[in-house]
């Protein structure tokens, strides 16, 4: 694995979280598992997740749960590991209540950390804009936040994938960065 910033996306349930931690068991270093959730004991479908996403790790990476401070555990991560964030869809709603100029400066500030990463970085995001337009305000806010920061982490990553159907697409191979406009 050459790539420093990887961002592995796609729909629930395709295969995407597992495509992440095949690319991580493959880098050949020792692993990080962010964990952006926190167990919620009152709600056993969650913990039964939490869990099957537990039994899948290999036993010497180390696991942490961080569900906000993204940018300091890039930035304090060492340069010899690699980190696998999942997901940007829960760290996303755990920052809903931010106003927007809060929420622009911990995401711009993600990005920073991101771009000068000393450690390799492999992140799973959902893909939430191909359904149905949310009909209330909030949906809407968590859906165009996490679509605008999965767009501005493609422009900057190394290999982008995408998961569906059971297979993983490597975009950057395949596609062309919209980053290239207005160049």
């Amino acid at each position: 694995m050459d790539e420093k910033i990887i961002l592995v996306t796609g729909a629930a349930r395709s295969g995407k979280s597992e495509w992440a931690e095949y690319l991580a068991k493959i880098s050949q270093k020792p692993v990080i598992y962010i964990a952006t959730s926190s167990v919620d004991e009152k709600d056993q479908e969650w913990c039964d997740r939490i869990e099957r996403h537990r039994q899948r790790r290999l036993p010497q990476w180390q696991t942490q749960e961080i569900p906000r401070q993204l940018s300091e555990t890039i930035d304090n991560s060492p340069f010899t590991h690699c980190l696998l964030i999942d997901s940007l869809g829960t760290w996303v709603a755990n920052c809903l209540e931010m106003s927007a100029a809060e929420w622009l400066e911990i995401s711009d500030r993600f990005l920073y950390s991101l771009k000068n990463a000393a450690v390799d970085v492999i992140l799973v995001a959902e893909e939430t804009g191909w359904g149905v337009v949310p009909a209330y305000p909030l949906g809407r806010l968590f859906r165009d936040r996490l679509g605008d920061l999965c767009r501005r982490i493609g422009t900057i990553a190394d290999a982008v994938y995408l998961v569906t159907g059971g297979h993983a697409l490597n975009l950057s191979q395949l596609g062309q960065s919209l980053s290239i406009i207005g160049q």
